[in-house]
């Protein structure tokens, strides 16, 4: 459906029509009506099809409507990176180029000097586009005033929670105000997002509703047996033979994107890396040198699976197999954009198999198993490899979860150590009788021991009625002071309960 059935403002179109935009994707072409509509909507739909431009070209109409003396229609942007907040605003900025009156935007993330997006926010704001953290520092310091927005996005609402966010969204929604307009975005919704959505949303319209998403049927998918000391090597190869000009890698860790890269380069190929602990700048600049072509190769973790869009990026290559059946279909979704085709390649090395065969079944797919001349494996035999008992990426509770279920353990432990008034007292332990000075040598210490045997005899410990349970994976308890658990009357602190106890 074109763009202009959607009845949108000239304005709108115009900067659509300079952004080559011609067609609107089926996510633009259900989500926008009901947007502008006023309704709830929970929206799934593949990496790549367009959701961003779903939510934000309404929420600029609905601005252009507004008289400069009306009332301001303020709009909230939940996402779960840096990435995602900068390209959501540079979308923002893209779509409005064309408006006689641009709205006042704010991008507020963590990572970056707070002073400026202050100053941004203190002179009035349309659209706050932020990451929950800084979000509530900036309304702590009182600089934000949340309760007068009318729309609130989450966008990648399954990634918030996935990272920990759900104290910080609470936190949140406690200044926003009980009638506004909620949409939820996403290319995945498990479960527990459909469990919170039902008790934020008020009679959501859902739009192509899956669990899973299915990896884009424009992009060709790949799967290359290979040793797993021989995947460099093999990914130079394939670099020299297939004449990529850039190419997304995934990898596992900071450290591995670190060693590959130096590898790369010292074969003479243009890599770098991406990955949460760079600073801001940096990884801003590593983006930037990647998409204008200065970079071959954007050495990544999984912080680049979502948010991240590069303009005709030929290929993704997952040096290490994602953890999670649903982070392979982000990952090669950073290919093969708004139709544009191109290639994902994943390397499976006999200690993979099992996990790849896994990926298949969750997405329905039957990828050929390929082997490269010079690197065909010499010993394959994933059969004799016992599988991994680690739990699938998803399923396992974050570390906040994790330290407060402990601290409940150890809270229950102390409350079943302390007796009941009415209870027989275990006997105590009688001392250990003193030992007699003949038992001791004449060495000095040892006569110290004996005097301090003599002075304070020593007693057994009393046998604890129940041992205190250790935290899940006996991970410290965190230092800073935990925040008080929301009241049980807090819908969304029902619903997170109800997921926890799933758990």
């Amino acid at each position: 459906m074109s763009f202009e059935s959607l009845k949108l403002h000239d304005s709108l179109l115009h900067s659509i029509e300079k952004l080559g935009h011609t067609i609107a994707t089926p996510i633009q072409d259900k989500a926008i009506p009901l947007v502008l509509q006023g309704v709830d909507v929970i929206a799934a739909a593949q990496t790549g099809s367009g959701k961003t431009a779903a939510y934000v070209l309404p929420i600029l109409q609905r601005f252009a409507d507004l008289a400069p003396s009306d009332s301001p229609e303020r709009s909230l942007i939940l996402v779960p990176t840096r990435e995602l907040a900068d390209q959501v605003g540079t979308a923002i900025g893209a779509y409005s180029e064309s408006m006689p009156r641009k709205p006042r935007v704010l991008i507020a993330f963590g990572g970056v000097d707070i002073d400026p997006q202050i100053e941004t926010a203190h002179a009035g704001v349309d659209i706050i586009v932020a990451t929950p953290g800084r979000l509530i520092d900036l309304v702590d310091r009182q600089v934000i005033d949340l309760s007068d927005i009318k729309l609130l996005v989450l966008d990648e609402a399954d990634r918030l929670l996935a990272l920990g966010f759900a104290d910080e969204l609470n936190a949140i929604f406690r200044h926003l105000p009980e009638k506004r307009q909620n949409l939820l975005f996403s290319a995945t919704f498990p479960e527990a997002v459909l469990e919170i959505s039902d008790t934020l949303l008020n009679k959501p319209e859902k739009i192509q509703l899956e669990f899973e998403s299915k990896p884009g049927e424009n992009i060709l998918q790949r799967a290359i047996e290979v040793e797993r000391g021989e995947r460099t090597a093999l990914l130079r190869h394939l670099l020299k033979a297939e004449n990529w000009t850039r190419v997304l890698v995934f990898v596992a860790t900071k450290r591995r994107a670190a060693n590959v890269t130096t590898k790369l380069s010292k074969h003479g190929i243009r890599a770098t890396v991406l990955h949460g602990d760079l600073k801001q700048d940096r990884r801003t600049r590593a983006l930037e040198n990647f998409k204008a072509g200065k970079t071959q190769v954007l050495m990544a973790t999984d912080l680049a699976a979502r948010g991240i869009d590069i303009i005709d990026l030929p290929c993704v290559v997952n040096y290490d197999l994602p953890r999670s059946p649903t982070d392979y279909v982000h990952r090669i979704g950073r290919t093969g954009r708004a139709g544009a085709s191109g290639v994902a390649i994943s390397f499976v090395s006999a200690e993979d198999h099992q996990h790849f065969q896994l990926i298949e079944k969750r997405h329905e797919l039957n990828i050929e198993r390929e082997r490269i001349e010079g690197f065909v494996p010499v010993e394959w035999n994933p059969d004799s490899i016992p599988s991994s008992s680690a739990p699938v990426k998803g399923k396992r509770k974050s570390k906040k979860d994790k330290s407060r279920e402990a601290a409940e353990r150890k809270s229950r432990s102390r409350a079943s150590d302390k007796p009941e008034p009415n209870s027989p007292q275990p006997p105590k332990p009688k001392p250990i009788e003193e030992v007699s000075k003949e038992q001791f040598s004449i060495a000095p210490i040892e006569e110290v021991a004996e005097k301090a045997a003599t002075e304070k005899p020593v007693k057994l410990p009393e046998q604890a009625t129940e041992p205190v349970a250790s935290s899940e994976n006996n991970e410290p308890e965190p230092i800073a002071k935990r925040q008080p658990e929301p009241t049980v009357s807090d819908p969304w602190a029902q619903a997170l309960k109800k997921i926890r106890e799933k758990d």
